[in-house]
């Protein structure tokens, strides 16, 4: 196999999460720019992450991922520019949830009011002694969708910020599975935001769950996808979305 050698840069936010400013890279001969994120994907998987908002470069130039590379390309990993991108509201994470960070973060002093939702992992399932569970999703539509919920809630509710953050993988009991934090001038506000989105979000993002138990696996029950929502085939059913 030929393999063609290409110099990758990063910058901002990306340098400190990859702990380099630059690297060397082998790639096979023909290989794209998309193989080589799919690479750093595999490496660090905090990087998909931000990929919806990272822009990349080719010898200075913007490009696409069907870009393909060749032997001394520079590659640039690039993050949203100072002041240029809209804030992003909701994470999909591998990893435990620090619950008291992402509160921190939020608040600020003109905030009256912090609603933290964790949805938990239990040790029983309709007196069923549960082991552990098992998230999966459609990652990158799950999380455009959790977007979109947070920017809705913030219309809606009038609250001034949200952040919402689901965990996939196996959790253990005890283990929190989804963290909504919403902060606001007032608590009615906060308090309504949180319980729709929560609400929402289990009727509508498609993350699904399988429940473990000493005597074999089953998926979880969800509720049924709103009437809205089309049907593979175009008629209501008691499919669920997530739970």
């Amino acid at each position: 196999m030929t393999l063609v050698q290409v110099r990758v840069l990063f910058f901002g936010m990306l340098k400190d999460l990859v702990g380099q400013t630059s690297e060397s890279l082998s790639l096979p001969e023909g290989s794209t720019l998309g193989d080589l994120l799919s690479q750093y994907e595999s490496r660090i998987p905090r990087l998909k992450d931000f990929l919806p908002s990272i822009a990349c470069s080719v010898n200075r130039e913007y490009a696409s991922p069907e870009v393909i590379l060749r032997a001394d390309d520079e590659i640039g990993l690039l993050p949203p520019v100072s002041g240029g991108s809209a804030k992003q509201h909701a994470a999909i994470v591998h990893e435990k949830i620090d619950s008291q960070s992402v509160t921190e973060r939020l608040k600020q002093p003109q905030d009256g009011a912090g609603v933290i939702f964790e949805g938990v992992v239990r040790n029983h399932t309709r007196g069923r002694p549960t082991l552990y569970l098992d998230y999966e999703t459609y990652e990158e539509m799950a999380l455009e969708r959790m977007e979109s919920l947070a920017k809705q809630s913030m219309v809606q509710f009038q609250i001034r910020d949200v952040a919402l953050v689901h965990r996939l993988g196996r959790l253990e009991i005890g283990e929190t599975s989804v963290l909504i934090v919403v902060v606001a001038a007032h608590r009615a506000a906060a308090f309504e935001a949180c319980r729709w989105l929560i609400d929402t979000l289990k009727r509508t993002v498609p993350i699904w769950k399988k429940e473990y138990f000493a005597d074999g696996a089953v998926w979880a029950d969800g509720e049924p996808f709103p009437a809205e929502i089309p049907r593979a085939e175009g008629t209501p059913s008691g499919r669920p979305a997530s739970n």
